[in-house]
């Protein structure tokens, strides 16, 4: 069964970016501290970016998000979404209008217009369709921002939320949790590296 999974890395202070994010700026001041574990040689963060990686049958992200990573100062051959592993996975973004042009040629980029709910369906169709190719269960990660992914989980389309704490505190940036509707969360596991703690909950 395919399974919508929220993923990201968010400091102490519940922030998933730096101060002034952009296409220009990244992930904003002090930003990138946030995703140290993802370049980390430790055993388990390289175990966890991998598993996660290879359960990927699509990823979702918002406009903004999609302006940070296509932009100039955005992913590579060395940092793009699960850099170094097997495959890519089908990328669906969430814009009201789809882009002039995309750097990031070499991926799989769909652009849905019309909502966040019809970005998961299509997601769910191709991570589905993966998973036929493949034989096993994969998943849709709502990779973000922020923003996209406390929408998603304010109208109930979210059945995962992988976490990955930071041990930073960055005062300012783009906030996680702004309110919204509450939600009862299970933990599923936690693991401690010298980088972050990662934390993954069934969202009920």
């Amino acid at each position: 069964m395919t399974r919508i999974i929220a993923d990201i890395s968010i400091s102490l202070d519940g922030f998933v970016t730096g101060p002034g994010p952009g296409p220009d700026r990244g992930l904003g001041t002090g930003g990138e501290a946030l995703h140290t574990w993802a370049f980390s040689d430790d055993p388990d963060d390289r175990r966890i970016l991998r598993e996660a990686t290879a359960r990927s049958g699509a990823v979702v992200l918002g406009r903004r998000l999609f302006d940070v990573v296509d932009g100039p100062y955005g992913w590579d051959d060395t940092s793009g979404y699960g850099a170094g592993e097997v495959g890519k996975p089908a990328f669906v973004v969430v814009t009201s209008s789809r882009p002039e042009s995309v750097r990031l040629t070499h991926l799989d980029w769909t652009f849905v217009t019309t909502g966040l709910p019809d970005a998961l369906t299509a997601a769910r169709e191709r991570a589905e369709a993966a998973s036929s190719d493949g034989g096993e269960d994969l998943d849709v990660v709502l990779m973000g921002g922020g923003a996209t992914i406390g929408s998603a989980l304010d109208v109930g389309l979210v059945d995962g939320l992988s976490l990955h704490l930071a041990p930073v505190v960055l005062g300012a940036g783009t906030p996680l949790f702004t309110g919204g509707a509450p939600r009862t969360l299970v933990q599923r596991s936690v693991t401690r590296t010298s980088t972050a703690t990662h934390l993954a909950y069934d969202v009920l």
